[in-house]
């Protein structure tokens, strides 16, 4: 009886054994999970940060933009303007 006593003991520590390993596994499994979890939040929050600069860019861009255009505008009518009175000065010769 005390043979299979310890036979019994020697498989149940080497089911614990194995169990404890297990275990062990599935928790470095969980926490690289965990892990890679986290680092698809991390980049997803600095996607949606990167869109949100480029968004400004793009607003501050279309604004230059805008700023420019009537630069144009102006710049031409100065330009119509200072054409005709050199014409009209020309003409006036």
């Amino acid at each position: 009886f005390f043979a299979e006593i310890v036979e019994f003991q020697k498989i149940v520590g080497g089911l614990i054994e194995l169990v404890d390993q297990l275990a062990k596994a599935a928790e470095s499994e969980k926490m690289k999970a965990i892990g890679a979890r986290n680092l698809l939040k991390s980049i997803a929050k600095q996607r949606e940060a990167q869109e949100q600069q480029l968004q400004a860019l793009i607003a501050e861009k279309k604004m230059q933009l805008e700023r420019y255009r009537v630069e144009y505008e102006t710049l031409c009518k100065i330009e119509a303007d200072q054409n005709e009175f050199i014409d009209q000065f020309i003409f006036q010769k």
